[in-house]
């Protein structure tokens, strides 16, 4: 038997994660291409321009500024198609279950604490509801079927409410009906909710209700996206 190595696991490197990342943008946007190149491009028109307008008008003048407008061409382009992986990302778990989990533990940041595990969930149906705890209060996060979801967003509420009461409690619904979230806009949602609470509440509060969670372990989960592979890998 072959000895276990324990030497850390290779990460992918800079342009392999951007090869991957393009390849996933690319699937969604077949234009992708022509919009990289125009970028460029444009990028090394400024910069020429630029150089013949800056005196002193020289050929290494132009050629330098040339460049230098290629590296911003360069930069415009990877965060053009960093933004279009992530419109991408939305666009392809739209609907699938789990993507509110996915969304809340991987784009609030650190000013929230949320995971991608729901804390309340409908085995039959797949309805879930998922938290997310900050300085805006509680957000409880309906994915499904809107009239199916009131006994677990209601049984969540009543939870957050007996051991943190006075914080708010907001309720969101994802989908594309009245008064719910597309999956896109989750997250801004979320983050742009009023500070009522200070760090210490915060910290008070998910630890009271930590202390009442039941566990899901043994719950079936919805079976749906995998993060690990529809995620649109970021350049380091």
């Amino acid at each position: 038997m072959a000895a276990r190595s324990s030497a850390p696991e290779k990460r992918p490197g800079f342009f392999s994660q951007l090869k991957t990342l393009y390849r996933f943008t690319v699937e969604a946007y077949s234009w992708l291409p022509y919009l990289l190149i125009g970028i460029l491009l444009a990028g090394v028109a400024l910069g020429v321009g630029i150089g013949f307008l800056v005196p002193p008008v020289a050929v290494w003048s132009v050629i330098l500024w040339g460049f230098t407008g290629l590296l911003f061409g360069v930069l415009a382009a990877l965060m053009t198609m960093t933004r279009l992986s992530t419109t991408a990302m939305y666009k392809k778990i739209d609907g699938m279950p789990g993507a509110a989990g996915h969304v809340l533990s991987t784009s609030l940041g650190r000013k929230w604490q949320s995971g991608d595990m729901p804390v309340g969930v409908n085995p039959r149906t797949q309805e879930a509801v998922y938290r997310a705890i900050g300085r805006g209060g509680v957000v409880i996060v309906g994915e499904g079927a809107r009239g199916r979801l009131t006994r677990l967003v209601g049984d969540e509420r009543a939870k957050v409410q007996r051991v943190a009461s006075g914080v708010p409690v907001t309720v969101i619904y994802v989908g594309h009906g009245d008064d719910e979230v597309p999956i896109a806009k989750l997250s801004s949602t979320i983050k742009s909710l009023p500070k009522k609470i200070d760090r210490a509440t915060m910290a008070a509060v998910i630890k009271r209700i930590d202390s009442v969670s039941q566990s899901l372990a043994s719950m079936p989960i919805p079976k749906g996206i995998d993060p690990t592979k529809v995620r649109a890998p970021r350049p380091r």
